[in-house]
Formats: structure tokens, C-alpha cells, sequence
């Protein structure tokens, strides 16, 4: 079966070339507002101790208004972002279909996030799986709540930009065949039971935190989730019926490409949570790995089929930007350089030579480039982590190859849950509304059949 063949590459993927490892991620935080444990009587004749209390967290304006703009920039990485670069990849007849899906995706989860999303990622732990649902629609949430050191709605607004882009990354391997009525109904059971779980299980305190897996900004949250998403839907949906890639707009596409660039200085950035030298950090960071996975998937292009097209260097940066940002903020810049290198060749032969041995249709490859990059960059992180840049994480070649099993078990659960749950859920949908077009709006185009209107009227 064409799942189990699926799997069973990854699995070979994650255990053949490299050398893993990482230490451990950031212990789960202790309330904000922790009690120093009351003085007890002293004898007459001892000096009675002074215990210290915990800090209280203090407003830093200057955090606040960097994690503004960095929500800002996450945002349009979705709208008008990731619209662009897949519209201009779809086909004509698909244009407007293929950004309608990012652009609905962005309003479902805007939504969701803050009625349940939030809290049941970033609650109280419920045995490692799951926060409480003490913050639905933001009960208790006030203007002087704090999270950390900037607003909690900022914190708020700024997680719900990171899930909004996960669910829609994936709509790229469903495109030219699925029902939007399915994609909204597939948008708001994903983010529900696999983007909130996932979410929580690394960054909201639960078990994988506790396990210790690194994920500066979202390898496994954001970029193998919705990668291994992609894969399961366009397995399920099957091949189009014209299932090459014929780009509608490379102009749309590269404006896209560095709209995305730019917004993921707050993805990676931002995850910082304060305007310091670890921004800056992974800010060069992203920036470096970036241009050297745009210039190798180039270079390798232009070795392997004798042109390097623009397309491929458009689709060599994304692959950098999503191999860099799991180690965004643990990584030097040597770390960087090698990571952006590795991440302009390894996803461009699982595009360019393993998708087509496999014959799945992904699309717009989605899963070849942020699956793969997304193994790809929580592996490395491993590797280079460094302690002198963050000492949250400390990899192999700075002496703790043990943090490799970790990061194995948190990128292979993260796959069997994507995989196993976006597999449920499309099976629920087919029994609910269908999933694909009927084949006479296939042929026509989905943005007539669906939407009755047309993106180019020339």
C-alpha cells in the first residue's frame, strides 16, 4: 500500500545519513506568579533568613513592540505570502482557488485560536498531551496579564499567525482537486486535533518538552506536521488529472517567495519572545542559511538538468527558511552555513527524484520541501546546537550525542500523528461532503467551478 511505502521511506530518510543529537529544550516555566514558601519561626537567639522571592515579570516595552512587529511579519507570511507563491505556482484555471485556501485558513484559525486553540495549547499540562481549557475565548486574559515580558494578547495574537500558516502550508500538495467546502472542513478539524496537540506536546509544556526535544520555531510544530499532512492528503485525493506543474505567474511566484523571506524574520525572530541578542541571532541566522540553500538548490539544478530556473531558486530559499528555523536560535553560523547548504540538495532530490520514483502528486510539494526540510532542519539541530549561543540546547559535536533519540522519538511521533490523524480526518470528510471535484470542474478549473469568478480576465 502507497501509505506504508510513504512511511517506510521516511523512516529510512530519518536513519541514513547524518549523525544526530541535541540536549535538552527549555523546562516547562514556573507559574508567573510562584510563592516563596512562608519564613518559619526562628529560635530568639538566630538570625531569622531572608528567602528571596521569585521575581514578579515586568512589562519591557521594548520586547512588546518587536513581538508587534514580529506578529506582524508572521502574518504576512500567510496573507498576502504564502498566497502568492502558491497561487502563482497553481495553474490559471486555479489561481484564485489555490489563495483562497491560504486566505480562509487565515480567518478559520483567527478565529478558533482564541475560542479554544490558545488555551489547549498553552494551558496547565493535562498529562502531557493536552492544556486546560481555563482560558476559553481568553476567560481571565486581561490588558495587564503578562507572558513573559510582553502582553499576553500579544503572545496570544502572535501563536495564532504560527498555526494559521501551518494548516494552510499543507493545502499546497491538495490543490486543483479538492473541494473548498472539504478544505474549510478539513482546516478546522486539523487545527483542532493535530496543530494544538502537536503544539502543546512542544512548546505549551508537555511531554516532548519534558522529554527535552528542540524546536526553536516550529521543525516539527510547524514544518514536518504540515509536511507529513501534505503527503497523507495527496495520497488520499490521488493524482490530478494533469498533474504537472505548470507555474500560472513566476512573477506572483518570487514576489510570494520574498514576502515569505521577510515574514520569517518574525517567525524565527520572534520566537526569541524579546528584542536581544538571541533575536539577533537567529535572525542572521535565517537570513545566511536561507541564501546558501537558494544558491545550492540552484547550483544543484543547474548540475542535475543543465539550467538553474528561477523556480528552483525561489524553491531552494523556502527550503532553507524552513531547515533553518528549528535551529534558528541554538545554532552559530557555521552551524547556519552547513544547514542552508544541506537544505538546498536533500529537498531538492526528494522533489526532483524521489517524489516521481514514489508517484504521489504533491502538488506544490509541500511535503518535499517542508517535510522534508523540516526532518531535515530538527535533525541538524541536533548536530550543531550550541551552547554558547543558547544553553538550552547543547548538540552532538558539543559533546551530548544523547539528545539524538530524543530528537528521533519527537520528529517520529510527530509524523505517525500527523499522518494517522490527517488520514482520520479525511476519511471523515469524504463521508461528510466528499473531497474531490467532480472530473468536468477539474478540467474547467476550481476557480469557476467553486467560486464562479476568475483571476485573469484578459
Amino acid at each position: 500500500m502507497k501509505n506504508i511505502v510513504i512511511f517506510t521511506i521516511l523512516a529510512l530518510m530519518l536513519l541514513s545519513g547524518w549523525a544526530f543529537a541535541e540536549e535538552q529544550a527549555n523546562p516547562p516555566s514556573l507559574p508567573a506568579a510562584e510563592q516563596a514558601l512562608p519564613a518559619q519561626p526562628a529560635p530568639a537567639d538566630e538570625a531569622v533568613p531572608v528567602l528571596e522571592e521569585t521575581p514578579a515579570p515586568k512589562l519591557d516595552t521594548g520586547d512588546t513592540a518587536w513581538m508587534i512587529v514580529a506578529t506582524a511579519l508572521v502574518m504576512l507570511m500567510t496573507l498576502p505570502g504564502l498566497a502568492l507563491f502558491y497561487g502563482g505556482l497553481a495553474k490559471r484555471k486555479d489561481t484564485l482557488n489555490t489563495m483562497a485556501m491560504s486566505f480562509v485558513t487565515y480567518c478559520i484559525v483567527s478565529f478558533l485560536w482564541i475560542a479554544y486553540g490558545y488555551t489547549f495549547t498553552f494551558g496547565s499540562d493535562i498529562g502531557g498531551f493536552i492544556g486546560s481549557a481555563e482560558k476559553l475565548f481568553l476567560s481571565g486574559v486581561t490588558v495587564k496579564s503578562l507572558s513573559m515580558t510582553i502582553p499576553e494578547y500579544v503572545f496570544i495574537v502572535y501563536q495564532m499567525t504560527f498555526a494559521a500558516i501551518t494548516v494552510a502550508l499543507a493545502s499546497g500538495a491538495y490543490i486543483e482537486r479538492m473541494k473548498f467546502s472539504a478544505w474549510v472542513f478539513f482546516s478546522i478539524l486539523w487545527m483542532t486535533v493535530v496543530y494544538v496537540p502537536v503544539a502543546h506536546w512542544v512548546w505549551g509544556g508537555g511531554f516532548l518538552a519534558k522529554l527535552g526535544a528542540l524546536d526553536f520555531a516550529g521543525g516539527t510544530v510547524v514544518h514536518v506536521n504540515a509536511g507529513i499532512a501534505a503527503l497523507v492528503g495527496a495520497l488520499v485525493l490521488g493524482k490530478r488529472r494533469e498533474a504537472s506543474l505548470k507555474p500560472s505567474n513566476l512573477t506572483l511566484v518570487i514576489t510570494g517567495a520574498g514576502l515569505l523571506w521577510f515574514g520569517w524574520f518574525g517567525f524565527n525572530a520572534g520566537s526569541a519572545v524579546a528584542a536581544n541578542g538571541l533575536a539577533g541571532v537567529a535572525f542572521l541566522n535565517t537570513n545566511t542559511a536561507t541564501a546558501l540553500a537558494a544558491m545550492s538548490w540552484m547550483f544543484t539544478e543547474w548540475l542535475h538538468t543543465k539550467k538553474p530556473t528561477v523556480l528552483g531558486l525561489a524553491s531552494g530559499a523556502i527550503a532553507g527558511l524552513v531547515a533553518i528555523t528549528p535551529a534558528a536560535g541554538f545554532v552559530n553560523i557555521q552551524g547556519a552555513i552547513i544547514i542552508g547548504i544541506l537544505a538546498g540538495i536533500v529537498p531538492y532530490f526528494a522533489v526532483a527524484s524521489i517524489k516521481p520514483k514514489l508517484g504521489y502528486d504533491d502538488a506544490l510539494d509541500a511535503f518535499g520541501i517542508h517535510g522534508v526540510g523540516g526532518i531535515l532542519g530538527a535533525i541538524l539541530t541536533g548536530v550543531f546546537a550550541d551552547p554558547a549561543i543558547n544553553e538550552a540546547g547543547t548538540g552532538l559535536l558539543y559533546g551530548n550525542p544523547g539528545q539524538l533519540i530524543t530528537q528521533l522519538i519527537a520528529v517520529g511521533i510527530t509524523i505517525v500523528y500527523s499522518g494517522v490523524m490527517t488520514l482520520i480526518i479525511f476519511a471523515i470528510a469524504r463521508a461528510v461532503l466528499g473531497v474531490r471535484v467532480e472530473a468536468e470542474h477539474e478540467i474547467t478549473g476550481l476557480d469557476e467551478s467553486q467560486h464562479g469568478e476568475k483571476a485573469y480576465s484578459l
